[in-house]
């Protein structure tokens, strides 16, 4: 642990969970805007009160040096940070702790520990920063073992070389987001891949989910900064060439991506890195009706313009994060980014994109140039409310929990000539089966991405909840919305990756002989089937 601890329960920083007051402050805004009923005040939870199963396992002689069991290693290894895990957490319930956490240092101790979890029938769980939100780190597996081990790969975290002539970084898969720009900086480059777990995830960790970034349209996932990866198996290795691109056949990145682990596990990769861009415009459009802010965004995303930030928060997102003072604004942030100039010219185009479908830009534009110092960054105060409070909304996911509150998200991506129908039917299944289980819900919706072809849209749910019964009540209500997603052709995921927690949905959208021919690579790569069992297959 640093000196600086995560919560071994909750998002992030034990000490940014948020405090009394600020607590108070959350019941009493859904109290009185949603019309909840009296929220219960409970306490965090203590690690002191946890207790867990004896470990199945013995800590081999051979791994020794990097082993280990004792409880608060094995408690911070339980979990990733999915709604679900939260709520165990705050019960104190880790039963499903791993029985051995591994921290191998290079190839060769990775290597001891998969040949010993084959030969002993021990599943492996490989875990980077453990912010996995689909059940996709813990160690309740599928299957008959004689017992869990996670691996975690934080000592793999090194930058081992850059090639500023290509602006490209060989990277190590258990390297934090931070350190990777912190270190990349030293040569005047960035990996421009900001996720919202950003100062917790690995790069690993995002090779393995198709994690989403920050930018909203052209690079929106980590899989389009790979110019190579490498991952080792139980029963081989697997390191692709590093080229700017191939017409060679099946991509093999692409059997490496979005693996999660089922395969092996990712050590490293060529990532392409650029300058950080000095010049940005950005601006916040206000609209009236959600239907004229879909087809704004839809216009600039078709134009051929491709903003950085593009995202459509609909009026009840924007009063869940208090953005506006008008309750019936639905509104559309729009950035864009550039290394050589200030992008004024697209800005200008997209705003008057947006303009034609009735938005209304009450701030005007604004301009950062940090190759001066100029920032005009207080004339959009929505749109850096918003940015402010991305990596900080999570925690409050924490506090709804003690606060009895299910706050809980799904995304999906669909065409646009599909969304209309999806998001209508959504949103009643949503609120029907919240009104249903709880007696009242929230629905919120936002777009953390688009496309030419098709939104990716972004749903949060809140309700009171029966803190004895919460898991239940929101899996049941969690149903019946993804349900709906996949009968109107969405994904069951865009970014948030399968794990165990969107299985079912994911074989609604996968061809069962695809999932035939992963079965079979698993067989090659991992004969005893000891790799995150119960990750994207049976």
């Amino acid at each position: 642990m640093s000196d600086r601890d995560r919560s071994f329960w909750a998002w992030g920083y034990e000490d940014e969970l948020l405090g009394d007051s600020e607590r108070e402050d959350l019941a009493a805004f859904v109290e009185e805007e949603f019309d909840f009923p009296e929220r219960p005040r409970l306490d965090y939870p203590e690690l002191s009160n946890v207790t867990l199963p004896e470990s199945r396992l013995d800590v081999p002689d051979e791994l020794a040096d990097f082993c280990a069991a004792d409880k608060e290693t094995r408690v911070r290894h339980t979990y990733g940070r999915s709604w679900v895990d939260r709520v165990r957490g705050f019960r104190e319930n880790f039963d499903s702790a791993p029985d051995l956490v591994t921290r191998p240092e290079d190839e060769d101790e990775l290597r001891a520990v998969l040949e010993w979890a084959s030969d002993a029938g021990a599943a492996v769980v490989p875990v980077g920063g453990g912010t996995s939100v689909v059940g996709g780190v813990e160690g309740d597996v599928d299957g008959d073992f004689a017992g869990v081990v996670s691996v975690n790969l934080r000592e793999f975290d090194e930058l081992l070389e850059v090639d500023e002539t290509s602006r490209s970084a060989k990277i190590q898969a258990g390297k934090l987001g931070p350190d990777i720009n912190d270190e990349l900086a030293d040569y005047g480059l960035n990996l421009r891949h900001y996720p919202q777990s950003y100062r917790f995830s690995t790069l690993g960790g995002w090779l393995a989910t198709h994690a989403g970034g920050h930018y909203a349209t052209n690079y929106t996932h980590i899989d389009d900064f790979v110019e190579n990866v490498r991952m080792v198996a139980p029963d081989g290795e697997i390191e692709t060439r590093r080229l700017p691109s191939s017409g060679a056949g099946p991509d093999p990145n692409e059997l490496v991506l979005g693996s999660e682990g089922i395969l092996g596990i990712i050590t490293e990769a060529w990532m392409n890195v650029v300058p950080r861009p000095p010049y940005s415009a950005r601006a916040t459009m206000h609209f009236d009706s959600f239907d004229e802010v879909v087809t704004a965004a839809r216009r600039v995303v078709q134009s051929g313009l491709t903003p950085a930030n593009c995202r459509v928060l609909d009026k009840n997102h924007a009063k869940l994060n208090r953005l506006t003072a008008d309750a019936d604004t639905h509104l559309l942030l729009l950035g864009f980014e550039a290394n050589d100039a200030l992008p004024e010219e697209e800005l200008d185009r997209a705003i008057a994109l947006a303009e034609d479908e009735g938005g209304r830009c009450p701030a005007g534009a604004f301009y950062v140039d940090e190759t001066t110092g100029e920032d005009d960054r207080g004339a959009s105060e929505p749109e850096r409310r918003w940015r402010d409070e991305f990596f900080r909304d999570p925690y409050r996911t924490d506090a709804f929990i003690s606060l009895g509150v299910m706050r809980r998200t799904f995304e999906t991506a669909v065409t646009w000539d599909q969304f209309p129908s999806l998001h209508t039917d959504v949103t009643e299944a949503a609120m029907d089966a919240m009104e249903r289980v709880c007696g009242t819900g929230f629905l919120a919706t936002r777009f953390t991405h688009v496309y030419p072809e098709g939104p990716a849209p972004y749903y949060t749910m809140l309700a009171p909840v029966d803190p004895d019964r919460a898991i239940e009540q929101a899996e049941e209500i969690k149903q019946a919305a993804v349900d709906t997603v996949i009968d109107h052709g969405g994904t069951t995921t865009h970014h948030h990756a399968v794990g165990r927690a969107h299985k079912p949905w994911y074989h609604r959208e996968t061809p069962e002989d695809y999932r035939d021919a992963l079965r079979a690579m698993k067989r090659s790569l991992d004969p005893e089937g000891v790799m995150n069992p119960g990750v994207l297959v049976d």
